[in-house]
């Protein structure tokens, strides 16, 4: 019959490709009100609030970033990142640590970007500090941070993720200084990843809006990082409402609720394997912290998961020797364990 739903899949849409789009962050944020509203409809009307008022809130940071980072991109910032890795090892190393902070790379940018300093031979150390450092914070997670956790909290992160970035590097020329890793880089391309040139090369243009082409990168990326945005901060804070309102905080303060090193550990250690973006990890956070995280335990949770993240790992995993890659995690859980401690003190 014509009025007959056809149920078959479409050509050229496979059933990997249909999952990946069922397997949204939006399904998640539609489904659950659906499911509170049949399986505890009294909470419904709280959940709902909760994540809409942390959302509205949040929404100004969210513009911002959304314009900064559509900034970056337009005017072809990453280029500067390039000049950290020339010069001298010492200098090198400092440069990558701040520069990672800085960079507006997206995760598959870092790969072609650290190939071609691979390519080039520029220091293993100074990489090291840049990979370490970048996937701890950029301008839209510090403002994101900001609005979730308040900017103590960010500007803490920040300081860490360039500490974090020279602890490694400097570690890393240490290592290399008594004869290890003689030999640590995989076979590697410069072709790159799909994303466009590679922004190891070209200068940056600070006034983009006088070219035709770089104000249709801006727009693009502002269209497409607003809609990143808005997707995971839905579903964050959706996920914090549920925190909020059915995980025991007795249990949370049980778990990492101490300012010790026990707690602070632990924290590490289940922040490793639980990969949350660093746009999720915020508001989750928040919310684990008013159920009796500490401090201390939330900053070493939210560091060890941005060093762990698949993005971070996949771009170390695919250019060195499992040797750097072991490495890599564990200077990244060091320094996690590390921040954690220091920050408890501090706040």
């Amino acid at each position: 019959m014509s009025d007959q739903i056809d149920t078959t899949v479409q050509p050229g849409i496979s059933p990997r490709r249909s999952f990946e789009r069922l397997a949204s962050p939006w399904t998640v944020v539609a489904a659950v009100p659906l499911l509170i509203a049949f399986a505890d409809p009294g909470n419904l009307g709280t959940i709902v609030s909760f994540a809409l008022r942390a959302f509205a809130g949040t929404a100004p940071y969210i513009a911002f970033a959304v314009l900064l980072i559509a900034y970056l991109k337009a005017s072809g910032a990453e280029a500067t990142v390039g000049r950290a890795f020339k010069g001298r090892e010492t200098q090198a190393i400092v440069l990558a640590a701040l520069f990672g902070g800085l960079a507006p790379f997206c995760s598959c940018e870092v790969i072609p970007f650290i190939a071609g300093l691979l390519a080039v031979g520029a220091p293993l150390a100074a990489i090291m500090a840049f990979w370490l450092s970048s996937p701890l914070i950029d301008p839209p997670t510090l403002i994101i941070t900001a609005a979730a956790l308040g900017w103590p909290f960010a500007v803490g992160k920040a300081v860490f993720a360039v500490a974090l970035g020279l602890f490694g590097g400097f570690a890393v020329k240490a290592m290399l200084g008594s004869g290890l890793f003689k030999d640590p880089v995989k076979t590697i391309s410069r072709s790159g990843c799909g994303c466009g040139p590679s922004p190891f090369s070209g200068k940056p243009v600070w006034r983009f809006w006088q070219e035709d082409g770089r104000m249709g990168v801006f727009r693009s990326e502002l269209a497409a990082n607003a809609l990143f945005l808005v997707k995971w901060l839905a579903l964050a804070y959706t996920l914090e409402a549920l925190l909020v309102t059915y995980v025991p905080a007795d249990l949370i303060a049980r778990l990492v609720g101490g300012d010790g090193v026990a707690s602070i550990t632990m924290a590490a250690l289940v922040g490793m394997p639980a990969y949350l973006n660093s746009y999720v990890a915020p508001p989750l956070l928040a919310g684990l912290m008013e159920q009796g995280m500490s401090a201390g335990a939330a900053m070493a949770f939210m560091i060890a998961g941005a060093v762990s993240s698949i993005p971070a790992m996949a771009a170390v995993w695919s250019l060195v020797k499992p040797g750097v890659f072991g490495t890599y995690l564990g200077l990244g859980f060091v320094g996690a364990v590390a921040s954690g401690l220091v920050f408890q003190v501090l706040v």
